[in-house]
């Protein structure tokens, strides 16, 4: 079948070629190889109209550097690493640590500006609305440059999740596979919230995504035994079963704890065993078998009625059945429908994480609400569901990346998480100071949980020196003010 469009190109090419045998002048040239180039760029891909920025014209004439704010300094436990706070344009943060920690960083998570075109999206110190003819645009060049930086900063197996809505997910997913490559792809979970947005007034939309991406995907295939996604929480809501059994709990009580644990996408995928006995948490596996005998009945011992015949026919023999009847390995249920087998969770059992994750929103903003007594922050995201991304890795080391980092919930994730699994996670946040952000909502939230999670912090402000100073030897005076500063890299290897 035919390549319209590359015929019409090798047409257009012909002509340009017969032009500059007629046109030899150096600005009729100059224009025919701008348009012969513009012919020959990518033909299949996401295409948009590249924007510059200021703070990243700032970069061309001058060095970044990171400057501590002594005063903002935590120390929990001398004897342990600092997590970092770098106040400042995340793109300038981000040069400064492509200089530091480029293959150094285990897991990033970001929550950008979704570009609802109602004023949720500063380029240029500008907010952008829908009047802005470019605001698909702007979002993209802002996206791209930094994604970029990210996937430097990843290690080989690192990987990346990036929540977005309905808004940009389609441009978000074409910019991440040619960024990360687009057999790096891992997975777009849905967030589910309790949310309802009527945006439409047709569909509410209580909906959102994760973008999940590999620095290397067969680098995580082929070191499965020290990195990758955790394919199993049976261990988990095992432990968690013998546990509140042995407090006393009923089987109700337990059922009930055991199915909120579903909501956790580190467990999600175990929902379907939703059924708890005394000696356990179990399934009910089906019990009939496409052309399977359906010449014998058994009786439910519950009712001492026959049981209904599966339609395809029993997939046991008799003799087998009233075995499992016995040992009572039959789940009954609905007298409308067949029994099931009971198949029990055990510690090994595994199977992939789903895709569907469900978290109620509403728990942050009342707990950000009751530690400043106000609104302060606009729909943080469920520090339930970074943790849980976080536990997704088997790297309980990890030095963990936010720099959309807002009121602070991935480093509050991270310490956390290390309370639970005794793991020794660091977490570097980034974020501007708008409307004094990062000093009153960021820090002080990490602040107010050093009771609960004592931890090291230092605070950092982004700086600049000339570039291209008249005397090189101040430049290197003023480089040699910032060498403690430059050294975060060692800090936050701990």
């Amino acid at each position: 079948m035919a390549n319209l469009s590359q015929l019409k190109r090798e047409r257009l090419l012909e002509f340009l070629e017969k032009l500059k045998n007629e046109r030899t002048d150096d600005d009729s040239l100059r224009a025919i190889n701008e348009i012969e180039t513009h012919l020959l760029e990518k033909k299949y891909g996401l295409v948009w109209e590249e924007h510059s920025e200021q703070v990243y014209e700032m970069l061309q004439h001058n060095i970044p550097v990171f400057t501590e704010v002594e005063e903002r300094k935590i120390e929990a436990d001398s004897k342990l690493p600092y997590n970092f706070l770098l106040e400042g344009d995340n793109l300038h943060s981000l040069k400064l640590l492509e200089k530091t920690h480029k293959g150094k960083i285990d897991v990033i998570y970001i929550d950008p500006p979704y570009n609802t075109g109602k004023k949720d999206f500063v380029y240029d110190d500008c907010y952008i609305d829908n009047t802005d003819g470019y605001r698909h645009s702007k979002w993209l060049s802002f996206m791209n440059k930094r994604l970029n930086i990210a996937k430097d900063l990843l290690a080989e197996n690192g990987v990346m999740f990036i929540s977005i809505d309905d808004n940009e997910q389609a441009q978000l997913k074409m910019l991440c596979d040619d960024v990360f490559g687009e057999l790096n792809f891992i997975a777009m979970p849905i967030h589910k919230n309790n949310s309802n947005k009527n945006q439409s007034k047709l569909i509410g939309v209580s909906t959102e995504y994760v973008l999940v991406y590999a620095k290397k995907i067969d680098f995580l295939r082929v070191n499965e035994g020290e990195w990758r996604l955790k394919k199993s929480g049976a261990r988990d809501v095992a432990k968690k079963f013998n546990q509140l059994k042995s407090q006393g709990l009923s089987l109700d009580e337990i059922e009930q704890d055991i199915k909120d644990m579903y909501k956790r996408p580190k467990y999600s995928h175990l929902s379907r065993w939703n059924k708890v006995d005394d000696k356990g948490v179990y399934k009910d596996s089906d019990l009939s078998r496409a052309n399977g005998s359906k010449d014998y009945t058994i009786i439910n011992p519950n009712t001492g009625k026959p049981v209904m015949i599966p339609e395809r026919g029993w997939g046991k023999s008799y003799d087998e059945l009233l075995r499992l009847q016995r040992e009572n390995l039959i789940w009954y249920g609905d007298p409308k429908t067949p029994p099931g087998m009971k198949l029990y969770i055990e510690e090994d059992t595994e199977s992939v994480v789903d895709s569907f994750w469900y978290y109620d929103n509403s728990i942050d903003t009342k707990f950000l609400r009751n530690m400043f007594g106000e609104d302060v922050f606009n729909n943080p995201k469920p520090q339930a569901m970074i943790e849980d991304i976080l536990s997704l890795i088997s790297k309980p080391y990890a030095t963990v990346l936010d720099f959309f980092a807002g009121s602070g919930t991935t480093g509050h994730a991270v310490v956390q998480l290390n309370k639970e699994d005794g793991g020794s996670r660091k977490y570097i946040l980034c974020t501007n100071n708008e409307n004094n952000i990062c000093e009153e909502v960021t820090y002080q939230r990490l602040k107010n949980i050093q009771n609960e999670l004592p931890h090291n912090l230092k605070y950092y402000k982004t700086d600049f020196i000339p570039k291209f100073a008249a005397d090189e030897t101040l430049v290197s005076v003023k480089m040699l003010n910032h060498v403690k500063e430059l050294r975060i890299r060692k800090c936050l290897r701990g």
